[in-house]
């Protein structure tokens, strides 16, 4: 599970100085944001397999009322087999059974893959919920 945060990690800051990672970038990026709370009782971390290799991940963080979506990442090689969706619906069956009417989550402009999945999937652009450093856009759905 560590090395798929760690590709998430990775990908996330290569993408957004479009250069690649320098030497303990990924390192500092996941010691500033870390993963731990992403574990009972403050949240789940799920992760998918595809051909016996750990190939997705999501991750929840429950909030008073809400759960907030973190870390959803699918491997490029094993992109456009639905893996995302999959995430998505397993995530919001874990919070529904947990009693979460609402998950929220932030994301970046230049994620434009992610937004276009959660649209998809009935997420909807809210205004902003936080004034996390990289969130560019923020977005909610209601479980029924």
């Amino acid at each position: 599970m560590a090395a798929l945060l760690e590709a998430y990690f990775e990908e996330m800051a290569r993408r957004y100085h479009g250069r690649p990672v320098r030497p303990g970038e990924v390192a500092a990026a996941m010691a500033d944001d870390p993963s731990d709370d992403l574990a009972a009782p403050t949240g789940i971390l799920l992760v998918a397999y595809r051909v016996g290799v750990p190939a997705a991940c999501v991750g929840l963080r429950y909030r008073p009322g809400l759960a907030e979506l973190t870390r959803v990442y699918v491997r490029p090689d094993h992109r456009g087999h639905g893996g995302g969706a999959a995430l998505l619906a397993a995530v919001q069956e874990r919070a529904s059974a947990a009693g979460i009417t609402r998950i929220r989550l932030d994301t970046r402009s230049d994620l434009v893959e992610a937004r276009t999945l959660y649209a998809r999937h009935g997420y909807r652009e809210i205004p902003a919920f936080n004034d996390g450093v990289y969130a560019e856009h923020w977005f909610e759905k209601v479980l029924s």
